[in-house]
C-alpha cells in the first residue's frame, strides 16, 4: 500500500490595508476640510467605506478560491504520487512474479490413536512458497515448508504451469537459525526458467517500501502485499499452528508488509526488484508484524548449492553467547558486543569443538569474536549471519578479544555436520 501523506491544511490571512497615501491633486490642509459642504464630507467617508467593505469581500473571495485552488493543486498531486507508486508496485510484481513458485507439499506423519496408544502414519498436504535462484531450476524456500518426512513435492509457476515429483535438495537442521530448503526442478520440460535478482540486504534500512509475494492460505497464487521495513536483527521463537514444534530464528527483518499462511519461503522484494530476504514468520498475537531471512544470510549456502548441487552451511564450531550490556556485565567481559565464547559446563558439551575449524585454528574459551573480516558482530549481526556470507572452503579472519587484547585468528569453513 503506498504511503498516505496528510493534506495539508492551507490558511491565508486576509490583510486589512489602510491606505494612507494623498490622491493625486492639490495639496490641501486641514482648513480644505472645514470649507466643504457637509453633504460632500458625508459622500467621501461612504465611499471611502465602500473601498473598504469591496477590498474585503475581494479578499476573503481570493482567499477563499486560493484555499480551494491550494486543495485541489495538493489532491492532484497525492493521486499522481499513489498513481506512481501503485505503477511501481505493478511493475515490480510483474517482473518478480514469474520467479515465485507455489510449493506444494505431502508428507507422512505419525500418528497415534489416544485411547489404545497405537502407532501409525497419516498422509497430510501443506503448501507454502518459494522462489527460482538458478534457471537450472533450483529453488529456495523455508525449512519448515518441507516437513520432515516429506514424501511428494511439486511447484507450481506464476503462468500455471506444474511440475511435480521436484527433487529435495538439502534443508538446514532443526536447530539451525537459518530456515531454510533447496529444490531443484530436475525436468524443466523445456520450459526457459527465470532466476529472481537477489539484492544487498546490508544496505537495507528502517523505513524502506518493501513488496512481499507469496502464495497467500495456500490457495492465492502470487498475491502481493506492500508496507516497509520495520525493524531489522530481530531474534524470534516460531512456532507451528499446534505449537508442538518451534525453531529460534535470528537476526531478521521485521517488516509490516502482509506475510499470510502460505506465504513462508516467498521473496521480500525492494523497490528495485531485488529479492532482499526470504519471507518466513509471522506474529499471530499482533498485525502486519511479519519476519524475514536477510538475503545476505543465505548467499554462502546459495553459492555452494548453485556450485556442488548439495546443502552444504559454512561451520566454525564454536557454542556462543551474543554479547550485550547485561551480558558484558554478567561475565565482566571488555566489550559490549561480539560473540562470546563461555566456559564448557561439562565433558561432551565443550563450546569450542574438537577437530572444528576454530579448534584448529587456535579459537579458545573465553574468547569474543567482535569481527568476520570487517564485518561488525552488533545486535543486528549476528555470528551465524555473517558466516552466512561464506561459503564452506572460505577462509575468513576473525577478530577476537583476549584477556583484554585484540587479535586476529584465520579460519577455514567446513560443512555443518548433520546434527
Amino acid at each position: 500500500m503506498a504511503d498516505e501523506h496528510d493534506k495539508e491544511d492551507i490558511i491565508q490571512e486576509v490583510p486589512i490595508v489602510a491606505d494612507r497615501s494623498v490622491m493625486p491633486g492639490k495639496p490641501h490642509n486641514s482648513n480644505d476640510i472645514t470649507k466643504k459642504t457637509p453633504g460632500k464630507v458625508k459622500l467621501r467617508f461612504l465611499s471611502v467605506a465602500a473601498l473598504i467593505i469591496v477590498s474585503l469581500s475581494a479578499g476573503f473571495a481570493g482567499g477563499w478560491l486560493g484555499t480551494r485552488n491550494s486543495n485541489s493543486t495538493t489532491v492532484e498531486k497525492q493521486q499522481v504520487v499513489l498513481k506512481s507508486q501503485g505503477e511501481l508496485i505493478s511493475s515490480i510484481a510483474n517482473e518478480v512474479s514469474p520467479s515465485v513458485v507455489s510449493v506444494e507439499v505431502i508428507s507422512q506423519s505419525r500418528a497415534v490413536d489416544s485411547f489404545f496408544g497405537f502407532g501409525g502414519t497419516r498422509e497430510q498436504q501443506s503448501a507454502g512458497t518459494g522462489f527460482i535462484i538458478d534457471k537450472s531450476g533450483i529453488i529456495v524456500t523455508n525449512r519448515h515448508v518441507i516437513p520432515s518426512g516429506s514424501t511428494k513435492i511439486g511447484v507450481t509457476l506464476s503462468d500455471g504451469t506444474k511440475f511435480e515429483n521436484v527433487e529435495l535438495i538439502g534443508r538446514t537442521s532443526a536447530s539451525d537459525p537459518l530456515d531454510v530448503a533447496f529444490l531443484k526442478i530436475t525436468d524443466t520440460k523445456g520450459k526457459e526458467l527465470k532466476a529472481a535478482r537477489l539484492g544487498d540486504s546490508s544496505t537495507v534500512k528502517v523505513g524502506e517500501s518493501v513488496v512481499a509475494i507469496g502464495n497467500a492460505l495456500g490457495q492465492f497464487q502470487n498475491t502481493v502485499t506492500s508496507g516497509i521495513i520495520s525493524g531489522h536483527g530481530r531474534n524470534v521463537t516460531a512456532g507451528d499452528a499446534t505449537g508442538s514444534a518451534s525453531e529460534n530464528l535470528q537476526n531478521l527483518f521485521q517488516t509490516d508488509a502482509a506475510i499470510n499462511q502460505g506465504n513462508s519461503g516467498g521473496p521480500l522484494v525492494n523497490l528495485d526488484g531485488e529479492v532482499i530476504g526470504i519471507n518466513t514468520a509471522v506474529a499471530g498475537d499482533a498485525q502486519n508484524i511479519g519476519f524475514a531471512i536477510p538475503m545476505n544470510d543465505v548467499k554462502g549456502v546459495i553459492d555452494n548449492v548453485v556450485r556442488k548441487g548439495k546443502l552444504e552451511r559454512p561451520f566454525i564450531g564454536v557454542v556462543f553467547v551474543p554479547v550485550t550490556a547485561d551480558i558484558a556485565k554478567q561475565y565482566n567481559l571488555t566489550v559490549d558486543q561480539g560473540a562470546y565464547i563461555p566456559p564448557s559446563v561439562s565433558v561432551g558439551q565443550e563450546t569450542v569443538m574438537a577437530d572444528s575449524p576454530a579448534g584448529k585454528a587456535g579459537i579458545k574459551e573465553q574468547d569474543i569474536i567482535v569481527k568476520v573480516n570487517s564485518d561488525v558482530i552488533d545486535e543486528s549481526h549476528s555470528l551465524t549471519s555473517l558466516l552466512g556470507k561464506y561459503a564452506v572452503g572460505d577462509k575468513v579472519k576473525l577478530e577476537i578479544v583476549r584477556d583484554g587484547k585484540h587479535q586476529t585468528i584465520e579460519v577455514t569453513l567446513s560443512a555443518a555436520p548433520e546434527n
